[in-house]
């Protein structure tokens, strides 16, 4: 359900005029205050230690920038592009938990990982695989006019910040409240955003005048595409490791990239290479889910 809302996020993403940098500012800054009214009214502690305050902090700046990278990916290339270089965080966070977590690397992750690039492969460069074929389409990648590779570095990027960001938060899920480390992250990332912003000169008269329509997009985006999904996954870390976690996000490409064709048809594109993309991606989620409860079995 949490994939699903993050599905739309993509889509908001484009429907909001404003810059990325702008657009993550605001998101953070409706959550935020969503958080806020929450601890409000549910008078929840937010009392930690020091140390804790500046890890959440340096949490909240990997968040931070991995959506800039999002959205920045978003107005560069498209959603369908950037929705399938995000499938790559499974593989990222393959590597990146065992070294952090001081574990072996397990290679059925890693096949796993990779086997979704090949799935994401074919959703994100569908035509130009189908106009030059699977063995030629990697000579033309990168000259061919329909892909723009700065996207792709910024959707690249954005994964392995994710990918980050998660390894990171499932060590802190074991031991501290959700919506705690949900507040001080954001807050993070907005007092980050907020001083580059301000050395910038950023917040312009022009920052401060939003449309109606990106007010309400934002509202969506920052309560219940942020606030609540923000909170609600790092607690299903509690349960998950951070790679099964990344790995069933790789279900967001394809709510997003469905939900981007039925809004913006004509800047979208799919053909039946999609759907080959689409079964190798849900096909390795499924199967990380039987592993999972052969473990719990055993």
């Amino acid at each position: 359900m949490i994939v699903f809302i993050w599905g739309f996020t993509a889509v908001l993403g484009k429907l909001i005029s404003l810059q990325a940098i702008d657009l993550v500012w605001y998101r953070m800054a409706f959550a935020l205050g969503f958080m806020l009214l929450y601890f409000f009214f549910s008078r929840e502690s937010l009392k930690i230690s020091i140390y804790t305050f500046f890890s959440f902090l340096f949490s909240g700046i990997v968040i931070a920038a991995h959506w800039f990278t999002f959205y920045e990916a978003i107005k560069v290339s498209n959603i369908s592009i950037t929705l399938a270089c995000l499938s790559t965080g499974a593989f990222f966070a393959s590597i990146l938990e065992p070294i952090i977590y001081c574990q072996k690397i397990n290679w059925t992750n890693v096949f796993l990982g990779l086997f979704v690039v090949l799935g994401l492969y074919f959703v994100a460069f569908a035509e130009i695989i189908d106009k030059y074929g699977f063995v030629n389409s990697f000579k033309n990648i990168f000259s061919d006019s329909n892909v723009k590779i700065t996207g792709v570095l910024l959707a690249l990027t954005s994964a392995l910040l994710s990918a980050l960001f998660s390894v990171i938060n499932g060590k802190f899920a074991k031991d501290y409240n959700p919506n705690v480390i949900s507040f001080y992250e954001l807050l993070g990332g907005l007092c980050f955003f907020s001083i580059y912003m301000f050395f910038t000169d950023s917040f312009s008269e022009n920052f401060f005048s939003i449309s109606k329509s990106d007010i309400l997009w934002l509202f969506i985006l920052g309560s219940v595409c942020t606030a609540y999904a923000f909170s609600a996954s790092i607690k299903v870390m509690k349960y998950l490791s951070p790679y099964t976690v990344m790995l069933t996000i790789n279900m967001e490409p394809i709510y997003g990239i469905i939900l981007a064709l039925l809004i913006f048809t004509e800047s979208e594109q799919m053909n039946s290479l999609f759907y080959v993309g689409a079964i190798i991606i849900i096909t390795s989620v499924v199967f990380n889910g039987i592993l999972n409860l052969k473990k719990v079995k055993n």
